[in-house]
């Protein structure tokens, strides 16, 4: 056997990993039923103006990426696209949501939502210290 260590994995090598992953945790505690969810705010002409990517699975919402155009921030944009996901991860039967940031004004917004820290990584980045948040939906 070979240990190899790589920053170019291919995509069928991905692949191989998350599938068997999956195949093991499907056979644990049974399927996922992970689905993708998005909400997206476009301007006037279109263009994404604030977003939230993350997914949906054994019934929990991960947000996994928000953001918001400076010229929206301070007009409660992320709040909202949270309670968008949040009716949506509810209306898919979850009872639950986390995120997290190394942000401390991000940390504030999502408290405010009623998210509650779980747990922290300090020095993540280097000065900064990345919490893990959650809320029941």
């Amino acid at each position: 056997m070979d240990i190899e260590v790589t920053e170019t994995p291919s995509p069928e090598d991905l692949a191989i990993v998350g599938d068997n992953l999956t195949a093991f945790n499907t056979s644990d505690v049974g399927p996922a039923d992970r689905r993708p969810l998005a909400v997206l705010v476009r301007d006037d002409d279109g263009a994404i103006a604030a977003g939230i990517s993350g997914y949906t699975a054994w019934g929990w919402l991960y947000v996994q990426w928000l953001w918001v155009d400076e010229r929206l921030r301070g007009q409660n944009m992320a709040a909202r696209m949270l309670q968008a996901a949040e009716d949506e991860g509810t209306a898919r039967g979850c009872h639950g949501s986390y995120i997290d940031t190394f942000s401390p004004v991000a940390l504030k917004v999502y408290q405010r939502q009623g998210y509650k820290p779980f747990g922290t990584l300090p020095d993540f980045p280097k000065g900064r210290t990345r919490t893990f948040l959650a809320k029941s939906l």
